[in-house]
């Protein structure tokens, strides 16, 4: 879709530059308009393909004398719509679904050898610090129960705490994993910079998506602007991706925190 609007862009922004930069573009304006009865500039004729070579000669001479707004003019055509495809991609849908019909199968071959269960729950203080709240106001009402989470992505979500744990040291901490529509619906009211997708739009309401981070020192390192915490979140990343998850700290919106499992079917329309 933003293919398409980029396409039709760029198609409406060399109309009407051409027909308002170069004569031939104002006198054919002026024809069209005059056809339906409100103005008249003298008629003006597509050349014949024999003189196509000096039309083309005439307009190249213009170009020339005018190089600074024909610039110009490129630019305001060719920027957005290459931001525009560049910056597209299928992860930027709240509603898109992997092309992958089912869990890797080598990668829950792999899980169903050693079945992780969920580490200790933290205390309900560690959720109400100045830092955690500051980053994430409505944490403490989040849901941080792994049974409501779908097992496969359990099992992976666990797989990836224990290997960042034992390879690079990192202690992980569940923040949210279930979360109902109706907070959904909260969050998203809140403005783009928490969350673009409504109830339904977000794997959180169907068990497969969850925000994490870390526990160092008897606290909760939830900002990015901690060293060390953003390089965990690349490992994270890096442990996460190896797992079959898909992880928040690729987007546009960053999210460095957030790993999910998208599952072809389950996400509604």
């Amino acid at each position: 879709m933003l293919i398409l609007i980029a396409l039709a862009y760029f198609i409406l922004a060399c109309s009407a530059i051409w027909m308002v930069l170069f004569p031939a573009g104002r006198q054919f304006a002026g024809q069209v308009v005059g056809a339906v009865g409100r103005w008249r500039l003298p008629r003006w004729r597509l050349p014949p393909l024999a003189g196509a070579a000096r039309w083309w000669r005439r307009q190249r001479k213009w170009l020339a004398r005018h190089r600074a707004l024909s610039a110009s003019a490129a630019a305001l055509v060719l920027v957005p719509t290459l931001l525009a495809i560049g910056l597209s991609h299928p992860g930027m849908l709240p509603g898109f679904e992997s092309s992958r019909a089912v869990p890797d199968a080598q990668i829950a071959a792999l899980l169903e050898g050693e079945r992780l269960s969920p580490p200790a729950a933290l205390p309900p203080l560690a959720f109400t610090t100045v830092e955690v709240t500051l980053v994430r106001p409505m944490l403490v009402d989040a849901s941080r129960n792994w049974q409501l989470l779908q097992p496969d992505f359990s099992q992976r979500l666990l797989m990836a705490f224990k290997i960042m744990k034992d390879r690079h040291g990192y202690e992980m901490a569940l923040l949210e994993g279930y979360r109902s529509p109706a907070r959904q619906n909260l969050l998203a009211s809140m403005g783009s910079s928490v969350t673009n997708a409504g109830a339904f739009q977000s794997w959180h309401q169907y068990g497969l998506a969850a925000d994490c981070a870390f526990w160092r020192d008897g606290k909760l390192i939830i900002s990015e602007k901690d060293p060390w915490a953003m390089r965990g979140y690349q490992l994270y990343g890096e442990v996460a991706e190896s797992l079959g998850l898909t992880w928040g700290g690729r987007w546009t919106m960053m999210d460095f925190g957030h790993a999910e499992l998208r599952m072809k079917g389950v996400m509604r329309k």
